[in-house]
């Protein structure tokens, strides 16, 4: 659905998240381009394909804001398993933290290329169909390598570098990313509907 040319807003969009990871990774890459405030919501965690996923989550986050909100759907996706585990969240894999998890469901193949997918929703209201933004990354899936505190960065390497999420320094990974690749259109996305923001300061 094509977007509403010239919007204004009258406030922040709101980023709907609670992991402080993925805020910083945001901000980083957003810099002041949009006005953006952070919030936690509850919301429900929806199975299926991450585009429906992101569009439902922006939905249902526009109802609570009552106002523009932005919300992401990240997943991991192995080729050899035709985009599995993607946007369908196994309780197993949890329990297991990711991973050696989600490196044993690729124990049987020799394919172990891979892709992280990042999808951003934005709505603009609860009245507005949410506009979706897909960026992809390739790569494979390895041993875990480097820092174990952001979601599956130890096992994804990315197509081009012999390093993993992990282990590469924040800038580098901000230049490259299936997140980067995402907010890249959101960006555009603002730039070219013409959205003004007239913010009262209380």
């Amino acid at each position: 659905m094509a977007a509403v040319r010239g919007l204004v807003l009258s406030r922040p969009v709101t980023f709907v998240t609670g992991n402080a990871k993925k805020l910083e990774e945001v901000r980083a890459i957003l810099g002041n381009s949009i006005p953006f405030q952070s919030l936690k919501l509850e919301l429900p965690e929806l199975q299926g394909e991450p585009e429906d996923i992101s569009k439902e989550k922006a939905r249902m986050a526009a109802l609570q804001v009552n106002g523009p909100v932005l919300v992401e759907d990240t997943c991991l996706c192995f080729n050899a398993l035709k985009g599995l585990p993607g946007g369908y969240k196994f309780d197993l894999l949890i329990l297991l933290v990711h991973f050696p998890g989600l490196n044993n469901l690729l124990m049987a193949y020799d394919d172990k290329s891979a892709y992280a997918l990042c999808v951003f929703s934005f709505a603009a209201g609860p009245d507005s169909e949410p506009i979706t933004f897909s960026g992809k990354t390739q790569g494979k899936i390895v041993s875990p390598r480097g820092p174990n505190d952001f979601g599956w960065d130890p096992i994804f390497e990315p197509e081009g570098y012999d390093q993993t999420y992990a282990q590469m320094p924040k800038e580098e990974k901000n230049k490259i990313s299936h997140r980067y690749k995402s907010l890249a259109l959101v960006k555009s996305h603002f730039a070219e509907a013409g959205y003004t923001f007239q913010i009262e300061n209380s």
